[in-house]
């Protein structure tokens, strides 16, 4: 890429792929990440930081289009990095990348002008994805991603899927997977699955945790059929 296209953030062209930051002190996941995205035909790693001042040092001579930041860092958190980012590179479009999922750190991305918001339990081809949206322009987090974050916290159902709520509400009645497989006609392995994907969509680290959700509040009360 020349010094003129994709550099502060310009959206690259067809033919370039679009130049990104990988900031995370973990080195195997932030590993994971670069071999992830330098796998992708439209993108590719220009420069790696496992800090702060690592970031601060290699940004401007890098001048990625995008750059993943990891919220917590061991000299700093990515918050204020990002605003110092922008400050020396307008232009880069930063994408959080984080082990936390919780409001607090989604509204402060956003004041600090996040582009998107992802989780390291995410899928890698998810991840290249978001890459490439962000550095096409698009914007993946917003007051809306916001508000339906807070609206998942008012209601911890909200993201579930149509069967996850069919089995809680079996687990609501005490069934046990073998029980709840039976009733549904499918494999104990897919019930188990389902409990996994609910539980941690609620934010619970136990089924009899679930279990005492549905009794407190009534299947009736939040079913959606």
């Amino acid at each position: 890429m020349s010094d003129t296209a994709g550099v502060g953030g310009a959206v690259p062209g067809a033919a370039e792929p679009a130049r990104v930051m990988v900031i995370d002190d973990h080195e195997i996941v932030r590993r994971g990440v670069v071999d992830v995205i330098d796998a992708d035909p439209l993108l590719t790693v220009v420069a790696e930081a496992a800090s702060v001042a690592e970031a601060l040092r290699r940004v401007p001579a890098a001048r990625p289009d995008v750059a993943l930041v990891d919220l917590r860092l061991p000299d700093g958190d990515g918050i204020e990095l990002m605003e110092r980012i922008h400050a020396l590179v307008p232009g880069v479009r930063c994408i959080v990348l984080t082990s936390f999922d919780d409001d607090d750190a989604l509204e402060a991305a956003l004041k600090a002008g996040a582009k998107a918001f992802l989780l390291k339990t995410v899928r890698g081809n998810e991840i290249a994805s978001v890459v490439r949206s962000v550095a096409e322009g698009r914007v993946l987090l917003d007051e809306r991603t916001l508000a339906r974050s807070k609206s998942r916290r008012d209601d911890p159902t909200a993201g579930l899927t149509g069967a996850e709520k069919h089995v809680l509400e079996l687990i609501g009645e005490g069934m046990s997977n073998r029980e709840i497989g039976e009733r549904l006609g499918v494999a104990e392995k897919t019930v188990k699955n389902h409990v996994t994907g609910l539980l941690s969509k609620m934010g619970f680290q136990r089924r009899t945790q679930a279990a005492a959700w549905v009794a407190s509040r009534g299947s009736s009360g939040w079913q959606q059929h």
